[in-house]
C-alpha cells in the first residue's frame, strides 16, 4: 500500500459513512420538527373563516374544496389548535347596523363551538387555551377587526368582552370616528380623546389592543395610553415589504419594549415587496381594489376573496405578477427575532381573508413553519414561543392589568 493508501481508504470510508448518515440525519430533523409542532400550542391570531359560517356551501366539520383555507379536518392535519376567528364588518358600515352584524358573527362563532363539543372549546384566557390543548380540543377565540363595530359606544367594549372577544383592532382600511387607519388620509392625528378612552376601557376589560391596520401615529398613541402590551394581530415587516399595513423597525422595537408581539401576516402584498410593487402597478393599492370588489360582489367577503384570488392567479400565470414562496414567512419571523428577540413574534396568517404564498395554501401546511425554524437553528423553546407562547404571555399580561384596574378578569 502506498503512502496515501491508508489515508485514502479512511477518507473513502468516512465519505461513505457521511453519505449513509445524511438522509437519516435529515429524517431525524424532520421527525423532531413534527413531534415539536404537534406537541405545541399552535395559535393563529387572525382568520376570516367567520365570513363562511352559515353559508350553505360551507361545513366547518368537513374538508372543503371551495377555496377556503380553514376547516376542522385541515386544522387537525396541520396541528392548528388555537384560533382567533375574526369578527369583521366592512368599515363603511357604521353605527347600529355594524354593532348588530358584529353580534350576529359572535353568535355564529359561539354556536360553532356548541355544535362541535368534542373538537372545539371557547377560550377567553391563556389558561383556557392550555386546558383545551391538554384535552385534545381546539381553542376558539374571537377578535373584533375594527373599532367601528362598537358604534361609538364605550359600553359595547364591555359587551364584547362579556361575550368572549379578546382583542379589538382599533381601525380597519378606513378611519373611524376616533382612530386613523394606515390606509386612509389622517383625520384625527392618531387617536382622539374618545379613542384613548376606548384603549383604557379595553385594558380594564382584559381585551388586547390590536394595532394592525392603524396609522403610525395611532400606534404610538395607543402605545402611550395602554397599560397592557399591544399586539399586531396580522401585520408583517415593513423593511421587507414597504406596505403601510406593515410595521417599521422602530415600531417593532417600541412594541417589543412594552412586551408586545407582532403576528406575521401571510398575505402576498405584505410578504414580498416585489409582489407589492407589481400588484400596485397592475391593480392599484389594496384598499382601492377591495372597494371595487366590494361593489362588484355586493359586499360579499367570500365572493371578494375568490375574485381577487382568480385575478392574482391569472396575472401570475401570465408572468405579470411574481410567485412568492411560503418561506418568506420565515424571513419575516427571522427579521423580527434579529431585531428584538424571539419573545415578540408569532403567527397571524389572515387565512380565508388573503391570498397565500406558494406552499402555504391552507392551514394543513403549518408544520412547514416549525420544520423551517428547526432547520434555521431555532431552539425548541423559542419555536414554542413563536407558535403560540408569546401571544399567551401577552394575554396573561392583559389579564393582570384588568385585575389591577378593577375589571372582570379572573
Amino acid at each position: 500500500m502506498n503512502r496515501f493508501g491508508r489515508a485514502g481508504a479512511l477518507l473513502a470510508g468516512s465519505l461513505c459513512l457521511l453519505a449513509a448518515n445524511a438522509p437519516a440525519s435529515a429524517d431525524a430533523l424532520a421527525d423532531h420538527a413534527r413531534r415539536l409542532h404537534f406537541s405545541s400550542i399552535v395559535l393563529d391570531t387572525h382568520d376570516d373563516t367567520t365570513q363562511r359560517f352559515g353559508r350553505k356551501d360551507y361545513d366547518f366539520g368537513r374538508r372543503n374544496t371551495d377555496g377556503s383555507q380553514v376547516d376542522l379536518p385541515r386544522m387537525r392535519e396541520g396541528g392548528f389548535n388555537a384560533i382567533f376567528f375574526s369578527i369583521f364588518i366592512d368599515s363603511k358600515i357604521t353605527g347600529a347596523p355594524a354593532v348588530a352584524m358584529a353580534l350576529d358573527q359572535i353568535d355564529e362563532v359561539r354556536e360553532l363551538v356548541r355544535a362541535h363539543p368534542a373538537d372545539l372549546e371557547l377560550a377567553t384566557t391563556a389558561a383556557d387555551v392550555r386546558r383545551a390543548h391538554a384535552h385534545g380540543r381546539i381553542a376558539v377565540l374571537m377578535g373584533v377587526e375594527g373599532g367601528h363595530m362598537i358604534g361609538n359606544d364605550l359600553r359595547m367594549v364591555r359587551v364584547f368582552g362579556d361575550l368572549g372577544v379578546r382583542y379589538m383592532t382599533l381601525s380597519h382600511f378606513r378611519n373611524n370616528e376616533w382612530a386613523d387607519s394606515s390606509t386612509d388620509k389622517p383625520a384625527h392625528n392618531g387617536l382622539t380623546d374618545f379613542g384613548k378612552d376606548v384603549v383604557r376601557e379595553m385594558n380594564r376589560q382584559g381585551i388586547l389592543v390590536d394595532v394592525s391596520h392603524v396609522a403610525d401615529k395611532t400606534f404610538y398613541d395607543a402605545l402611550e395610553v395602554s397599560r397592557a402590551p399591544l399586539i399586531a394581530s396580522h401585520s408583517s415587516v415593513r423593511a421587507l415589504s414597504a406596505h403601510p399595513r406593515n410595521m417599521s423597525d422602530d415600531m417593532i422595537r417600541a412594541l417589543a419594549a412594552k412586551g408586545g408581539v407582532i403576528q406575521i401576516n401571510y398575505e402576498l402584498n405584505f410578504l414580498s415587496d416585489e409582489f407589492r410593487r407589481a400588484y400596485e402597478q397592475q391593480f392599484g393599492d389594496l384598499p382601492s381594489k377591495f372597494a371595487a370588489l366590494s361593489k362588484q360582489c355586493n359586499d360579499d367577503d367570500v365572493c371578494m376573496s375568490a375574485a381577487l384570488h382568480h385575478e392574482i392567479e391569472e396575472a401570475q400565470a401570465a408572468g405579470r405578477l411574481p410567485r412568492v414562496s411560503w418561506e418568506r414567512i420565515i424571513d419575516h419571523i427571522d427579521h423580527v427575532v434579529k431585531l428584538v428577540g424571539a419573545d415578540h413574534v408569532g403567527l397571524g396568517s389572515d387565512f380565508d381573508g388573503a391570498d397565500m404564498p406558494d406552499g402555504m395554501e391552507d392551514c394543513s401546511k403549518l408544520p412547514k413553519i416549525t420544520e423551517a425554524l428547526v432547520r434555521r437553528g431555532y431552539s425548541d423553546a423559542d419555536i414554542r414561543k413563536i407558535l403560540g407562547g408569546n401571544l399567551l404571555r401577552v394575554m396573561e399580561a392583559a389579564q393582570r392589568v384588568s385585575r389591577e384596574l378593577g375589571g372582570p378578569a379572573n
